[in-house]
């Protein structure tokens, strides 16, 4: 069929439908031209003459005539399909490819944004260079492991995967592994440790506690190190032959790997507790991994919070530790450390036999001079014995001079109070005393007859008041009284039980209709309240929440008398949708 000008496109053939953009198929090649037909017959093509097209009728926008569908005409080809993501599967799509292309990659720049390990431990920064920058995490188990400290303005390398979190859209990098540029994450963790542990005290020359003599000959040396280590074989041999005398308590603890580092550090704690006078921290030489368990913090405080003084002994005697710097002193090797603490018993033995000769010798001489001094002092006493004789010659002639003044004085008192006593014989108080004894009998009757007569005449009045008393006595009124009194507070309680069992009956009622409106009541039923967490608002549409945002649900469970009390479950928002029915 001819295609008239102007009119319908011809429909599109399947298999050869156009592109996502809407691109035309490629014409076929035995098709017509737009100016002439073509019609094959017998296989040659014959021109046909070109014929004027007949006006178009009028259509509308999908293709149809205004008059209805025109018989015989194709119809209206299908309109091309638009491909709509959401931003839920771009995301998925974006994820799944970031991630499986790059599931390992090494990056390197400057940390900047470090803040510190987070509540959980987790390391939150970002890498920069010059023309860009990217999100960067440590999680805390890796963290943890990490032998130096980040900080703003370090360079690194940190090799990870790339990860996208959906609910935001960002892409960050996990960090694996992290090392510095320019310098060995060993050596910087060395420094960094070594510049925190001389901030605070315990290391340089702002130490707080100056480092504390060893003893001359401890009665016990305490050790830590591995029991098959060749070290602790180096220092019994060396201690032995100095001193076989010498007591040696073993803390056995691994000196080398995962875990190593807790070991001493509880073996040093354990030392401390017991009767040694020093510890010795010691281990053969080695690589820096090797001795890196006695660079470590928990090493080095534990050393730090001994009681007893702590020697360190550490590899060869070129190599240093953080233990070196905060024991009390540092031993080149194992065996300086046994010199060190073991003089030799032979020398000691001739020391003490020397020091025993010369102390009795000096004591035999001072024993001689002390003599000396003691005869010379025997010669200036005087003899007391004379001493006595003198004084008691001098005591009697005392006596005898006393005796001369006193014998006249008592004679003349005699002769005082033997004219006294005739004086008083004289006078006969006897008899003066008789007479005022009589006088005062008389006296006495006579106050006990007017005593005897006021107490009868005080008893008649008072029983003649009783009498008069007992004919106005108030008992009967009193009586009465008490007796109203008990009626009205009869009447009382019995008015206070009836209203308070009013108000109890009220209070009930109101109790009952506050506990069917109460909000629990209806949360208790299986509802619940949703609120923000960046505000604690009351969610009450799904215009008050955004995609992403977390929020708290509060559950009444469990007899919950409050929304305080009531059971959290947070939520995060990852879709909204319109007003359906409930």
């Amino acid at each position: 069929m001819k295609k008239s000008k102007g009119g319908p496109p011809p429909p599109v053939t399947p298999g050869l439908q156009g592109d996502l953009f809407g691109s035309p198929p490629a014409p076929s090649q035995d098709a017509g031209t737009p100016e002439t037909g073509a019609d094959r017959t017998g296989g040659r093509v014959v021109a046909m003459p070109r014929k004027p097209p007949p006006p178009p009728p009028p259509v509308d926008a999908d293709g149809t005539s205004l008059l209805g569908p025109l018989e015989g005409a194709p119809p209206p080809p299908p309109k091309p399909e638009r491909l709509v993501l959401t931003v839920g599967e771009l995301t998925r799509q974006l994820k799944q490819t970031l991630e499986s292309r790059f599931t390992r990659v090494m990056v390197r720049g400057e940390v900047t944004g470090f803040r510190g390990p987070n509540a959980r431990g987790h390391w939150y920064f970002s890498l920069k260079d010059p023309s860009a920058a990217i999100d960067a995490k440590v999680w805390a188990s890796l963290a943890a492991r990490l032998r130096f400290m980040l900080r703003d303005g370090m360079e690194v390398v940190a090799e990870g995967s790339v990860d996208l979190y959906e609910p935001q859209g960002r892409y960050s990098l996990i960090v694996q592994r992290l090392e510095p540029v320019g310098e060995g994450a060993l050596a910087l963790a060395f420094e960094q440790l070594k510049e925190r542990l001389a901030a605070e005290g315990l290391i340089g020359d702002r130490r707080v506690r100056p480092p504390r003599p060893l003893p001359f000959l401890p009665r016990r040396i305490g050790i830590v190190t591995s029991r098959t280590g060749a070290a602790l074989q180096d220092f019994l041999r060396v201690l032995h032959s100095r001193n076989p005398r010498q007591s040696v308590l073993l803390a056995d603890a691994r000196v080398q790997g995962e875990g190593s580092a807790v070991e001493v550090a509880r073996a040093i704690e354990r030392l401390s507790r017991t009767d040694v006078d020093v510890i010795v921290v010691t281990r053969g030489g080695g690589s820096v991994e090797d001795l890196w368990t006695f660079n470590e913090e928990l090493v080095a405080r534990a050393i730090f919070a001994s009681p007893v003084p702590v020697v360190s002994a550490i590899g060869h005697e070129i190599d240093f530790t953080i233990s070196d710097f905060v024991a009390d002193w540092r031993a080149p090797t194992p065996s300086a450390a046994a010199e060190r603490l073991a003089p030799v018993l032979a020398d000691l033995e001739l020391t003490l036999a020397t020091q025993a000769g010369r102390l009795r010798r000096a004591m035999e001489r001072r024993v001689l001079e002390l003599r000396e001094e003691l005869g010379g002092l025997e010669a200036q006493l005087e003899d007391p014995r004379r001493a006595i004789n003198h004084q008691r010659l001098h005591l009697s002639e005392q006596v005898e001079a006393m005796m001369r003044v006193l014998r006249p004085a008592v004679r003349e008192h005699r002769e005082r109070l033997r004219a006294l006593s005739e004086r008083l014989q004289r006078a006969r108080p006897q008899a003066r005393v008789s007479e005022q004894r009589a006088h005062l009998l008389k006296l006495a009757m006579r106050l006990s007859e007017a005593a005897r007569s006021g107490v009868a005449g005080r008893q008649a009045a008072l029983a003649s008041a009783r009498l008069g008393l007992e004919r106005a006595s108030p008992a009967a009124r009193v009586a009465k009284e008490r007796a109203r009194l008990a009626a009205h507070r009869a009447r009382l309680l019995a008015l206070q039980q009836g209203a308070l069992a009013d108000a109890q009956r009220r209070f009930q009622r109101l109790e009952g209709r506050l506990d069917a409106m109460s909000p629990l009541k209806v949360m208790s039923r299986g509802y619940s309240v949703v609120f923000r967490q960046r505000d604690g608002a009351v969610v009450r549409t799904s215009a008050d929440v955004q995609v992403g945002e977390r929020l708290g649900i509060k559950l009444a469970m469990n007899g919950a008398k409050t929304l305080a009390g009531c059971e959290e479950v947070e939520a995060t928002v990852t879709g909204l949708k319109g007003p359906v029915d409930c």
